[in-house]
């Protein structure tokens, strides 16, 4: 009952503050019918980077992790005419699924898909930075590792978002076996240490279960 329970707010506030038009609708079927990873976010969760991003007034966005394009599409939507996201994926059918939905929703133009492994992209973004926003989806063991990356890619005012950091509540556990809770606390703990970086995280329960994200704000 308690899922069904989250599940059901979801959909009514969705209802009367999330749009999903066309584009968004067929990334998420597409995503499911390709068989790929449930990792993608929940309608209100794509509608939050959206206003994170224009709230901070965002330009150049960078994701790492594209999955179907779905975050992608969000995020893409809060750019100016002359904004630009680019997004990193190690997976090429991923990056496949997700190219069709960008140019669906007519963000070709905008979205650049970059394919390979984020530790081995993230040094060629250097000429291309400073980004406004940064949205961190990716394997949760690289989490320290693109969280340094971020950090040089940005500047003062940038955002840094982490997603799926609660892990079902598994990231309390300094015994944990499992490297993707390892990996999501020692991105806290560097956060938290850093000393141009202020930042919260929230727990979240919804359509996607129990889990949580971090927010970040680079400083002077």
């Amino acid at each position: 009952m308690v899922q069904q329970t989250w599940t059901a707010v979801d959909n009514y506030f969705d209802g009367l503050l999330v749009e999903e038009d066309e584009a968004l609708v067929a990334a998420a079927a597409s995503t499911e019918a390709a068989d790929l990873p449930a990792h993608q976010v929940a309608p209100n969760q794509g509608k939050l980077l959206n206003l994170l991003a224009r709230v901070r007034g965002a330009r150049r966005i960078l994701e790492i992790g594209t999955l179907g394009g779905y975050s992608t599409i969000w995020l893409a939507r809060a750019l100016p005419a002359d904004g630009r996201l680019v997004t990193l994926e190690v997976d090429e059918r991923c990056a496949d699924v997700a190219a069709a939905n960008i140019a669906r929703a007519g963000l070709e133009h905008v979205v650049e898909i970059r394919r390979g492994r984020a530790v081995d992209l993230l040094p060629g973004l250097a000429d291309e930075a400073p980004f406004d926003l940064v949205f961190i989806d990716a394997d949760k063991p690289s989490n320290p590792a693109y969280l340094q990356w971020a950090l040089k890619l940005t500047r003062p005012g940038s955002v840094i978002v982490g997603d799926n950091v609660v892990r079902d509540g598994a990231v309390i556990d300094p015994d944990s076996s499992d490297p993707r809770v390892q990996g999501v606390r020692r991105f806290t703990e560097l956060i938290s240490e850093h000393p141009q970086l202020t930042a919260t995280a929230l727990q979240t329960v919804g359509s996607k279960g129990y889990d949580g994200l971090i927010l970040a704000l680079v400083t002077d």
